[in-house]
């Protein structure tokens, strides 16, 4: 049974009190996209797409190996690839619209079928498309190397050299079609499953009805007692959905089980890999590191934890709890937009203006409120636009983090626009980079501006456990898909098997001092990337890490480095990961890097230990 979107009063009461301590949290306009559903512009922007994706068709399929052979071919094949360009970009922006618009509110039934229309008509008119890549990938590749040697099809060079990548991989044009038309009825209509069932949950705390993102808030609060209940009715209710959340799981492990199939990927995650322009054992080397890091990072810290809360073991409701001692901070929206701003103020002026103008020109949506989608993200939509950073303030030190977070994204995201449609979007190995550069600056200038001791000692600590989510865990997330999927293989998972893989993922990670009680073993259900994203969460680790061995270089020579650090957030996905570190004399295929961003973590766990604890 699905709780009532209705809020008890004394919620609604403290809600208004929160409220009124947080200042005004924006939401964002879409206006920059379209006016609303009804809108004559989205109508006439289809149908003016689909109209053009027939014409498209009709000058090229069949005819790029003679087009290869004329007299101007490269000037030709340009062209082609600007009206490609064209095209994708203007189904980016329906589509953009339409997931953003229901981000906003994933309960409304107008939004979920405004959504699933726009995506039907997205797909119908891109099937026109398909034919495009797998005929140029039919050229050999003396005649395109010829041809973008030089001249207008230069441009376009670094898109075809990641489009032959894929070309092992492709099937003949009429399964593409195949595979592209049944997602709608496939992958996004579990996916939509997941967002709009995990919405509706509601998790009864103290007789109030929460929302997923206000209860998981709650394991952040200063009550332990809170804490605790918090976590039951987490437990309670994701349990009572199990067999939903298996279904959707399953279906999907062996969506991607059967896509990979047909495609030759040999490893579960290598179609993740091929996307992130990433090689497996670069991935693998960044695992095995982690995992050989676990006594001296996670297990570690957690065993600091525990003392400092007087106890041998911290149970799973205390992992991100606040410390005893820790000063209670309710930040305004206005003291985190100055906090982010200054902080990237301090390191670029031209980054601090980018991101200025998310606040100033309303691309941001941080208000909470019941059907938003929960968590956050920074949502590039198309060069010709803008971003939109939606997240959820609830006020605290890490909701701080989580705005520089999400700003990094969008100013990243602004800064690769140029490279148009085809080339401005980064592989997630580097998108995480601009993200969590803008953590790093901002804790850096929270820390300098402590005004005691015991907040410094918080923010310290804070700060060593977000690295903690964002590597340790977020690379047991990684190990934990990949035991579900390779299993998955040999038969449909139980939600009580999935819940064994996941405990043992999470104690190696977490350790001996974190005592993972009953309902932990259904936390996996509501990891959204697990749906959303197969394999995407190593990025996570991938960035931070890579992160770190930056901010040592900017540390250690900071001359010129802001110039260098923009240049390779504008090349978006021009360039491979290793051809934009080399000036910064990073490579990350070397065994050592890995080492140096884990340096980083173990250094600041070294300081709290050094550190009287208040």
């Amino acid at each position: 049974m699905i709780a009532s979107r209705r809020r008890p009063a004394f919620h609604q009461a403290r809600s208004a009190a929160d409220a009124e301590a947080l200042g005004a949290v924006p939401r964002w306009s879409l206006a920059d996209l379209y006016a609303g559903m009804e809108s004559a512009a989205f109508a006439r922007d289809l149908d003016a797409a689909g109209r053009d994706a027939e014409g498209f068709a009709a000058d090229y399929r069949g005819r790029l190996a003679e087009r290869a052979a004329a007299e101007d071919a490269g000037a030709g094949l340009a062209r082609a690839i600007a009206r490609y360009e064209a095209l994708d970009e203007a189904l980016g922006r329906a589509a953009s619209y339409a997931q953003l618009l229901y981000a906003e509110d994933t309960s409304d039934p107008a939004r979920a079928k405004f959504m699933a229309d726009a995506q039907d008509r997205v797909t119908a008119v891109s099937s026109n498309l398909i034919f495009f890549t797998l005929e140029m990938n039919a050229l050999p590749d003396a005649t395109l190397d010829r041809l973008a040697a030089e001249g207008p099809l230069a441009r376009y060079r670094p898109w075809l050299d990641d489009m032959r990548k894929e070309r092992p991989h492709q099937l003949d044009t009429k399964l593409e079609q195949l595979f592209h038309e049944k997602a709608v009825t496939g992958r996004a209509a579990w996916t939509r499953l997941f967002d709009e069932t995990i919405t509706a949950l509601r998790f009864d705390v103290d007789g109030e009805a929460l929302a997923l993102e206000p209860t998981l808030n709650l394991l952040q609060d200063p009550d332990e007692r809170r804490r605790e209940r918090a976590a039951a009715a987490l437990g309670e209710t994701l349990a009572a959905h199990r067999r939903t959340f298996a279904l959707i799981t399953n279906t999907l492990a062996k969506d991607l089980e059967i896509a990979n199939r047909w495609r030759g990927f040999e490893d579960v995650a290598d179609s993740r890999h091929l996307a992130n322009r990433v090689e497996r054992d670069v991935v693998d080397a960044l695992v095995q590191a982690v995992q050989a890091a676990h006594p001296r990072l996670s297990h570690r810290y957690y065993r600091m934890k525990a003392r400092w809360f007087g106890r041998e073991q911290l149970n799973h409701w205390d992992r991100n709890a606040p410390l005893p001692f820790a000063p209670p901070a309710t930040v305004p929206w206005a003291a985190a937009r100055d906090t982010v701003l200054d902080a990237y103020r301090g390191f670029s002026p031209r980054l601090a203006d980018i991101a200025r103008r998310f606040f100033d020109e309303g691309w941001i949506d941080a208000e909470i409120r019941p059907g938003k989608a929960p968590g956050a993200f920074s949502h590039p939509t198309v060069p010709a636009v803008h971003p939109y950073v939606l997240m959820n303030y609830q006020g605290r030190p890490r909701d701080v983090m989580v705005l520089a977070h999400e700003l990094g994204h969008g100013v990243h995201q602004t800064l690769a626009a140029p490279q148009g449609a085809l080339m401005a979007q980064t592989p997630l190995t580097l998108a995480e980079t601009a993200s969590v550069f803008g953590e790093m600056l901002t804790f850096r200038a929270m820390v300098a501006r402590a005004e005691t001791p015991e907040a410094r000692f918080a923010l310290l600590a804070a700060k060593v456990e977000d690295m903690l989510n964002t590597v340790v865990r977020q690379v047991a997330f990684y190990s934990f898909e990949r035991r579900l999927h390779e299993e998955r293989r040999s038969g449909e998972l139980t939600a009580e098997r999935i819940g064994e893989l996941w405990m043992s993922v999470q104690a190696d990670s977490l350790g001996p001092a974190i005592r993972l009680g009953p309902g932990y073993e259904t936390y996996w259900s509501y990891v959204p990337h697990f749906v959303h994203s197969p394999f995407y969460v190593y990025a996570y680790a991938f960035g931070d890490c890579l992160v770190n061995s930056l901010y040592g270089v900017f540390r250690a020579a900071p001359d010129g480095f802001a110039e260098r650090y923009l240049a390779l957030l504008a090349a978006g996905g021009s360039q491979h990961h290793s051809e934009l570190l080399k000036p910064f004399g990073l490579d990350a295929q070397d065994p050592g890097f890995w080492s140096i961003g884990l340096g980083v973590i173990e250094g600041l766990i070294d300081e709290l230990e050094r550190l009287p604890a208040p």
